[in-house]
């Protein structure tokens, strides 16, 4: 990221009041990345606040790395935007969620080299798109900020409303290998794609036997069909496909591992009809249709094939299997050629045309065996032509979906996509009403050293610290500034407990830094997650992580160790109080591995209500009269009597689904044991913070 600033001392008209007391002003940013943002990146004086009114509260302290809240993306692609992932496969990214393996870019001496990396954070957003087309037909949909890696360096899609950044042109050339334009499309849940994959992985490497055997008593007759193999997902799905034939299959070791070669197993059957049955199966069509070569493709390569040192080569004696498998590169158009045949008559068709010409094979056909389909260390280049040759606005506003990953970066269309920063989720607008929350973030890039300082003092008592109490700790200048990993290691570094409350799923990036830190000092995590209607969480939430983004947050969590609380918070009069919604929160909650949830109703903070009121009577202007009802005045939280009407209706149902949980009226008085890894009691001087409002509203 490039950003372009102040240097200390400069007088800065823009800068937040209130900061010159304790803070000094370091350097006022703006930067495309973060359009209509200012950042005040400051030298904090102080790390650690105390929380006013500390009695009524279950934590004392607090630290605040941020103030605002970073949370409007402006990085995006098309849901359907092909990603390559681990396996070696490539997947849409509506179908990635956080957590999984994809392959993304480092660089290695001269080269930016093919790597593993996750998905740390996912989210959607709207917003106008734009189709970029290139010289080999693949296509990409994406934001005008959204930007790719060229021959040239990193550019957006589109130059900013006021110029100055580096956009993408015609003839720029992008980096990657592409996908080229969409050819005919293949079915691989087709029985054409089945039949086509059991007879190029059969005739590939299958035995089919039939004999007699004549004796003074009888004449007996001996019908076997073998499929031997060391690759277990080829076997698997050579069996899966038999069944839905059909035809099932017994399993057995066919050879032990050897110095020289792994072990292998091998499907078997006896029966005569069913080796007739797979006979007839694997016969080629009359008139072969696309689903059937793809999938002979697939079979033929995962019996006979190979991809190493960047060839790609399927290899047989079969005159016939040769003259097929020539048949289906040309159905699909990946060059090849047929090599001369060896001194044992094998013959080889091997794939020219590079990496991109591989890739394209690998997403036409699918082959079981993931092995052979890594590009890791492979370096990044152009293989094929992938100069821009158009740019086009498309009308209206597109859905389009956000990922944060841990090298930066990712493989989208065959293309090299810039990461996009993790997403900080919901403000709580502590700080102002609307727009300075959003549009000027305060930023204490020296906090881990204050906090370090401040934690050595003898005075400090080592009383539990909260954070995300006021901002999300876990908001989207996080992916950038990468405080808070610092911030936990000197709180467990000094004996300090430690309290989390985040709708960021970027915590996940964070789990081995909680996890040591969880050694040495409870540590308590609530993640806040409100809306389970997706409908809804859209309109109210736009641009946090979806609610099973953080569902999915919650259950690592918990698989790394954690006790964690949710907080169903703020439920909404008339949109998520029904018996139906909760109940369905709360299991959707539990199926995700939370130990308890704390709920409350919708309060509206002063300065809040004007914009909650303008939202309602766009999105429910039925609603607009009972909330007016509901909340008088300019600060109001639910009547007395909603909020124990709430109560009677949702802590059945907590205790039901087994999250007894505290209301957060309890909390004053009552507080929370911290959580920490299982089998690891949580002293009870650890309490959850106090449930401030997670929501926009």
């Amino acid at each position: 990221m490039r950003w372009q600033g102040q240097r200390v001392g400069e007088k800065d008209d823009s800068a937040l009041p209130g900061l010159e007391d304790r803070t000094s002003v370091l350097r006022t940013v703006t930067t495309p990345e973060f359009a209509g943002m200012t950042f005040h990146e400051v030298l904090s004086k102080s790390a650690l606040n105390h929380v006013p009114g500390a009695s009524r509260m279950p934590f004392a302290w607090t630290i605040n790395p941020y103030r605002g809240c970073s949370h409007a993306c402006v990085y995006c692609l098309s849901p359907d935007t092909s990603i390559l992932c681990a396996d070696g496969r490539h997947r849409p990214l509506a179908d990635l969620k956080v957590g999984d393996e994809i392959i993304g870019t480092e660089r290695r001496g001269s080269y930016r080299r093919y790597v593993h990396t996750t998905i740390e954070a996912k989210w959607p957003t709207r917003k106008p798109a734009y189709r970029v087309t290139l010289a080999d037909g693949t296509e990409l949909i994406a934001s005008g900020d959204h930007r790719f890696l060229t021959d040239r360096g990193w550019k957006y899609v589109v130059d900013a409303a006021s110029g100055q950044r580096p956009h993408l042109t015609t003839n720029n050339r992008l980096m990657g290998y592409g996908i080229g334009a969409a050819g005919a499309a293949v079915d691989r849940l087709s029985p054409d794609y089945r039949r086509g994959y059991l007879a190029g992985m059969i005739r590939g490497d299958g035995m089919i036997f039939h004999g007699v055997y004549p004796s003074a008593t009888r004449t007996r007759e001996i019908h076997r069909f073998r499929l031997a193999l060391i690759d277990a997902e080829a076997l698997d799905r050579a069996r899966r496909f038999l069944e839905e034939e059909g035809i099932p299959t017994r399993t057995r070791p066919f050879t032990p591992a050897s110095e020289n070669r792994s072990a292998s197993d091998a499907l078997h059957t006896a029966v005569k009809r069913h080796v007739q049955t797979i006979e007839a199966l694997i016969a080629t069509p009359v008139a072969p249709r696309s689903d059937w070569f793809a999938g002979f493709l697939s079979g033929v390569f995962d019996a006979e094939g190979s991809c190493s040192r960047g060839v790609l080569r399927i290899s047989n004696k079969d005159s016939d299997i040769i003259a097929l498998i020539e048949r289906g590169m040309r159905q699909f158009d990946v060059p090849s050629i047929t090599e001369a045949p060896r001194s044992n008559g094998v013959r080889a068709v091997r794939v020219v045309g590079g990496l991109p010409s591989r890739r394209r094979f690998f997403a036409i056909t699918d082959p079981a065996i993931s092995r052979k389909l890594s590009i890791l260390g492979d370096a990044v280049k152009s293989f094929t032509d992938l100069r821009v040759v158009s740019i086009e606005a498309i009308p209206g506003e597109q859905d389009l979906l956000d990922i944060t990953t841990g090298t930066g970066d990712f493989v989208a269309n065959g293309v090299i996509s810039h990461n996009c920063f993790a997403r900080g989720t919901h403000e709580y607008l502590d700080l102002d009403g609307g727009a300075d929350f959003d549009s000027q973030i305060v930023v204490k890039t020296n906090v881990v050293e204050v906090l370090q300082k401040e934690l050595r003092r003898g005075s400090w008592q080592h009383e539990t610290v909260a954070l995300g109490t006021n901002t999300d700790p876990y908001q989207r200048a996080e992916g950038r500034y990468r405080l808070m990993p610092g911030i936990i290691e000197a709180l467990a570094d000094s004996g300090t407990p430690i309290s989390i409350l985040t709708k960021g799923t970027l915590i996940r990036r964070d789990i081995p830094v909680l996890v040591r830190a969880a050694q040495r000092v409870p540590v308590d995590i609530q993640m806040s997650i409100a809306m389970y209607d997706d409908d809804l969480q859209k309109a109210i939430e736009p641009g946090t992580p979806t609610t099973q983004a953080r569902l999915d947050t919650v259950r690592a969590l918990r698989d790394a160790g954690f006790r964690v609380t949710v907080f169903l918070m703020p439920i909404m009069p008339h949109m998520t109080d029904s018996v139906e919604a909760i109940d369905t929160a709360l299991r959707r909650i539990k199926e995700a591995g939370a130990t308890s949830v704390v709920y409350g109703a919708l309060h509206l903070r002063a300065g809040v209500k004007p914009w909650f009121m303008q939202w309602l009577s766009a999105f429910r202007p039925d609603l607009v009269s009972s909330y007016l009802g509901l909340y008088p005045g300019v600060t109001a939280e639910a009547p007395k009597g909603y909020r124990q009407w709430l109560a009677k209706r949702a802590r059945p149902l907590i205790r039901l689904h087994g999250l007894d949980g505290q209301h957060e009226d309890d909390y004053p008085v009552r507080g929370i044991r911290a959580s920490a890894p299982h089998g690891r009691p949580a002293p009870a001087f650890a309490p959850a913070p106090a449930p401030a409002q997670p929501m926009l509203f």
